[in-house]
């Protein structure tokens, strides 16, 4: 019922920028935590940023000062604005959202996106 969908993905050269969006719907009361992950081939699915509902966010060591998350509540969406891109930022981009389904229990639930490809050429 709750569907996420991703787009955003390509191939781009180094020090060039794509911005990733992941939108969501369905049954959905509130979305708590918002976050993108990646995964390179052989590699385990790394952590890149999150965003909180309050707009409090925390981003890997790796893309500090070059990649931004951000969110519209009202679209139900999360971005992820990826500037100065570099060949080891090739990976497979996946959306990860918390979210609360039901206006009388408060527990939650994480779903994943399908994931967009990422491709830095040098």
């Amino acid at each position: 019922q709750v569907q996420l969908v991703e787009s955003g993905g390509g191939l781009v050269q180094a020090g060039g920028s794509l911005r990733l969006s992941c939108g969501v719907s369905g049954n959905i009361f509130t979305i708590n935590d918002m976050a993108w992950y990646r995964q390179a081939p052989g590699n385990h699915r790394d952590l890149v940023a999150t965003i909180s509902r309050g707009g409090s966010t925390n981003y890997a060591d790796s893309v500090k000062g070059r990649f931004t998350i951000s969110r519209d509540n009202a679209k139900n969406t999360v971005y992820l604005q990826m500037n100065s891109l570099k060949p080891e930022d090739t990976a497979v981009y996946y959306c990860n959202l918390e979210i609360r389904i039901s206006r009388t229990f408060s527990g939650t639930k994480n779903y994943w996106g399908q994931g967009t490809q990422v491709t830095v050429s040098s």
